[in-house]
This record gives structure tokens, sequence and C-alpha cells, in this order.
């Protein structure tokens, strides 16, 4: 059997260059990485062979679950269910996605329809994006997140550039293979320019734009390395409390601006948490008040927290509410605190884990809440809110407050930035994926952010990484994995907006109407065909 005929090992090759692609200084494999699978398609599509539509989604299936697992085996670590939840599901809607586009490349019947596939691969990162089983871990773009240098024009594009310039690349390189003009120098030299001049305008940006340098901030980030599995839901909050005051003493002085404080580090006194019903009076609360900000009252403290909220009935509940045995209803939260002398703001997370944190399609799916992946702290859905607000200092300093998974997400991030945030402050907890790429890869994804936003970013990370990137994507003063650190840095806020920031996602959303007329043509042919 040929090398091109043997449709099991280019179905195999493909997943490998996918997951190759993931790993430091290999992304430029992601430029070749789907050529296997489209001759795959190519080969099928224009053959007589029965049931070749399910053939060509079995073997786009077969490549897209070993990518899946190739790159995020480590949610393994979290929960085997949730593993599985991530890895059959994502890898059937891609399957489902490269499937549509090959019915309507068929359709078409002309050798250019084979670049539908850019829009319409496109279109499903976006469309992945934005509902309830959002899993976009593996968007394209995301591969060049060790290899920020060569994309500092996602100011512009945000990540869905970094996607486009993968697909274009790799349908440029197929369309060479299948038409015999690989070696033609004129197809070459366009080859090199598609490769080659993304880069070079990187490197423009970078020798034209200047650092940030008004208006210093001090930000003291905590990473007070609390195991996630056997202490962190477990131990006494007022242990960690005192432990986060033993980590910061000689850091913090009256100069310092921000403490910031990892996702759920205050676990609460109640099952629940942190009562917002009375936050100003909330015990957790006037700990930090009496021990921090009675020294320092300039200081601004970031701190995640398990919270709750009781609803006076059961009309002004939310879709995601509880309802105890004395009949109250109450939502639990995700939520960033902003405490300062002027008072207490709060964000919820709103961009939630599936199956972890929220239960898909509440409204149809409640029931099934007891089935939640349980990580610790309060499990079922969680409660959300529809906007992205920003926390603000004693200085009207905008703050973007991103918990966790949310730091994942291009235009969601962008959102914050467009209601006035100037800096980011990523709060974490990435102890759940043991020592793997996960939280390598977590990290490394808010250095898109920042590069998309032009904003510096605090991280804190209860098990590691916690570090200080700046607006080009570079990581400063990263702390080691699993180990108990505090970091001072000083900080620059930036109001201006990007391109990126303030147009949002353009070429998910063109790519949404190019793949809505491709379907909606290929449907007149096959009304015209039938007629």
């Amino acid at each position: 059997m040929s090398f091109t005929r043997n449709k099991f090992f280019l179905s195999f090759l493909s997943a490998l260059l996918l997951t190759l692609s993931w790993q430091k200084n290999l992304s430029l494999f992601s430029f070749i990485a789907f050529i296997p699978l489209l001759l795959i398609e190519h080969e099928l599509s224009g053959s007589t062979a029965s049931r070749k539509k399910l053939k060509i989604f079995g073997f786009a299936y077969f490549t897209f679950l070993l990518w899946n697992i190739g790159v995020t085996w480590w949610v393994y670590y979290a929960s085997a269910e949730g593993s599985l939840m991530a890895f059959f599901p994502n890898a059937l809607l891609m399957s489902i996605a490269f499937l549509i586009f090959s019915n309507v490349k068929s359709r078409i019947k002309n050798t250019k329809a084979i670049w539908l596939f850019v829009p319409f691969w496109l279109a499903f990162e976006y469309g992945h994006s934005v509902w309830d089983l959002a899993w976009i871990w593996l968007n394209l773009g995301n591969v060049f997140c060790y290899n920020t240098s060569w994309v500092q024009w996602y100011e512009f594009t945000g990540v869905s550039g970094g996607s486009l310039w993968i697909l274009c690349t790799n349908v440029y390189l197929f369309q060479l293979l299948i038409h015999n003009q690989i070696k033609q120098k004129k197809s070459q030299l366009i080859f090199a320019g598609i490769l080659i001049l993304p880069v070079l305008f990187s490197f423009v940006i970078l020798n034209i734009r200047r650092p940030l340098q008004e208006n210093k901030k001090t930000a003291v980030i905590v990473q007070p390395n609390i195991d996630p599995y056997n202490e962190k839901f477990d131990l006494d909050y007022q242990a960690q409390f005192l432990k986060m005051l033993r980590l910061i003493e000689g850091k913090i002085n009256q100069q310092s601006d921000y403490l910031v404080l990892p996702e759920t580090f205050i676990t609460g006194i109640d099952w629940y948490g942190v009562n917002e019903n009375n936050l100003n009076n909330a015990e957790e609360i006037l700990w930090f008040k009496d021990s921090l900000l009675s020294k320092y009252p300039n200081l601004n403290i970031i701190v995640g927290a398990s919270s709750y909220y009781v609803y006076e009935n059961e009309k002004e509940a939310s879709v995601t509410a509880r309802r105890d045995k004395a009949g109250t209803y109450f939502d639990c939260f995700n939520t960033a605190f902003l405490i300062n002398a002027k008072g207490v703001q709060l964000y919820h997370k709103s961009k939630l884990v599936p199956g972890v944190e929220r239960m898909p399609f509440p409204a149809l799916f409640k029931p099934l809440e007891e089935f939640a992946i349980d990580l610790g702290g309060t499990t079922g859905s969680l409660g959300t809110q529809k906007q992205r607000s920003n926390l603000y200092d004693l200085s009207n300093i905008g703050i973007a407050p991103v918990v966790c998974y949310e730091s994942v997400f291009s235009d969601y991030v962008s959102d914050y930035i467009r209601n006035t945030a100037d800096f980011i402050f990523i709060i974490t907890n990435d102890g759940w994926w043991s020592d793997s790429p996960g939280h390598i890869q977590h990290l490394n994804y808010a250095r898109l952010r920042a590069i998309e936003t032009r904003r510096q970013i605090a991280r804190s990370a209860n098990t590691g990484i916690s570090c200080v990137i700046d607006e080009f994507g570079n990581i400063h003063q990263a702390t080691k994995y699993w180990e108990e650190a505090v970091i001072s840095s000083e900080i620059y806020p930036n109001k201006k907006l990007t391109f990126f920031s303030s147009m949002g996602d353009l070429i998910s959303y063109a790519s949404i109407v190019l793949t809505f007329m491709a379907l909606l043509f290929s449907f007149y042919l096959k009304f015209i065909k039938r007629t």
C-alpha cells in the first residue's frame, strides 16, 4: 500500500503533527499538520467508494481524538470522567465541522472550494468558544504561546489571526501538492511570503513599540501552594490566612499598591464560602481589613473566594440557584474580590468549566447537577454574571479580574479591556493537573492575552506558576511549580485600546458570514439538482 493511500497512517500523521505543534519550539509543524487529513478527504470525496462520508468522518475522528488526547491528556489528573468529557465530545464536534466542510466542498465542485476549510474551521473555533460546552484549548492560534515574538500582530487580530495563518498555509501547500506545483519557483516564493511576512511584521512591531513606563505601581503576588487535593478545602481557613500573613511578611510595605491572592483563596467559614448578602461585615472580609488595611491603608487586595448569595424568594432566583431543605434559594459563585479602604467590590467568574463548575444548559439539565465532577469546594452549576465588570483601585485604575479558565478566551478577555481595564490580574489554581504540561500551557496562553490587549498581567496561582507578564508577552519573576513563593514587582497600567480590543474578533465574525454564505449556496445547489 502506497504512502498516500495508507489512510490510517495519514490520519495518524496529522494527529502526530498537531500534537507536536503544542510542544515548545515545535509550532512550525502546525503549518503542515492538516495536509495528511486533507489528502484523505480529497481522495475519498472524489472517489466512488461506498459510505465515503462515513469514512471521511471516521478518519477525521481518529485524527482529532488522538490530537485531543495527545495535547490535553493531563486533564485525567483532575478527573478521569472529566477527561472523557473533554476528549470524545470535542473530537466529535471537530469531526462534524470537518464533515460539513467536506460536504459543501463536494457540492460546489470547484478546485478552489478547498479554501472553504479556512472559514469553516475558524467559524467552528469561534462557535465552540461561546456556548455552554466551550472548550477552546486546541484553538490553532494557541500554538504560538511559546513563540510570542512571531505573533505580536495579535494586537490586531487576536488569536484567530494565528489560526488563519496556520489554515492558509496548510491549504496552500495542499494545493501545491495535488497540482504538482511544489517545485515551481513562483509557488515557493508565495509560500515563503505566507510563512515569513507575518514574522517580519511581528519583529517590526517589537522594534516600534516602546515599553510602558508611566504611573508605576507595585504588586505583591502570593503563591501559597496549598495542595488542592489534600489541604485546600479541608484545611481550616484561618490557618490558610495566617500562612498568607507569614509569607508576605517582609515583602509588603507602605509602597505596595496591590496584594494579589489566588482563586478560591477564601474558602469561607460557612460551607459555601463568603455570604454576599452582608459582604462588608463578613468575617472573612473583616480579617483582611483588620490585619492588612489597618496597617496599609493604600493597599488594594485582590483575592479569589467561594461565595454565595441568598435570594428573597423563588421568583428572584436564577436558573442556577439551589434550594436548601428550608426552601431557601441561593447561588454559589467562584468570585474575585477587591478589598480596599473604600469597601468591597466583586466579580463572579462567568466562563465556567463544563461539567465541573457548570452543568451545560442548566435550564434543561438541572436535575443532573448531582453528577458534576467534584474538584473540591463548591460543585454543581455556579452562578455567573452577564457582563464583564472590572474592579477599581483607590486611584480608579481598572483591573480585569480574570479567573482561571477565563484566561484562555481571547475575545472574552478583551471585553474587560473595552470596559476600561488598565491591568489584567489572573487568579488561578493550577494544582489539579499535577506537574504536567497543563499548568505550563495555561501560563503561556496568558502571554497571548497580554499581546492582544497590550496590558501587563499579574498572575497569582495557588500552586504555580505565578509571575508578571509584560505587554509583549514576556514572563518576569516566574515562581517554581508547587513551591511557596511571594514576588514583588513593578507593573504599569495602559489605557490605550489595541485594534483587537476595540473592534473585537473580526476574523471570526467574517468567517461566520463566509461559512453561512457557503452553506446557503450549497443548499441552493442541492435544491437546483433535485428540481
